[in-house]
């Protein structure tokens, strides 16, 4: 992936959900609300990381233990499978987590070395807060709902990080284009 490519998927994304939450309406603000616990979302963000995790195993080498992958493939799509079973609640915001988490490495595989180009901190900055994010998240994912619930509580919350946020990702998005 291209440092510009890997600054402007995340600009992309960060103008969306700011975007999203500039709005805020009340489907919007329900949808938000609704997501740790959404089936829906569950599918999408877990299975999705699933489905990303489950193809790095298959795609694993010698070196990285790529003679035990059919078992390790087998043993993690037991596990993937049994937790839509066994621990649906909160599932969407750990899959949200793992796919934060996944898509972390080739954003900041994209910037690794190019010192020359020091506006890549914007995104390899935001990029590290994600990854943050994602880890505690992953532990305790009960605290999105919390946080959602906080953020709602009045309007203006909302409206003043989709604005900080948009601004952030029109920043990546014109950085992007700096390289």
């Amino acid at each position: 992936m291209s440092l510009t490519l890997a600054t402007l998927l995340p600009g992309l994304l960060l103008l969306i959900v700011g975007g999203l939450l500039l709005v805020g309406n009340s489907a919007i603000v329900t949808s938000f609300k609704a997501m740790p616990r959404s089936p829906v979302a569950t599918a999408i963000f877990f299975g999705g990381a699933a489905i990303w995790f489950l193809t790095r195993i298959w795609t694993l080498s010698t070196a990285d233990f790529g003679e035990y992958r059919t078992l390790l493939l087998i043993g993690f799509s037991a596990v993937a499978l049994l937790s839509f079973v066994y621990v649906p609640d909160f599932l969407a915001v750990r899959g949200l987590a793992a796919l934060m988490l996944l898509g972390a490495k080739p954003l900041l595989d994209a910037a690794y070395m190019e010192y020359h180009h020091p506006q890549r901190l914007f995104m390899v900055s935001i990029v590290f807060v994600g990854i943050a994010s994602a880890i505690y998240l992953g532990a305790v994912p009960f605290r999105l709902r919390d946080f959602f619930g906080w953020l709602f509580g009045t309007a203006s919350r909302g409206r003043v990080l989709g604005a900080a946020l948009a601004a952030y990702g029109l920043l990546l998005s014109v950085v992007a284009f700096t390289y």
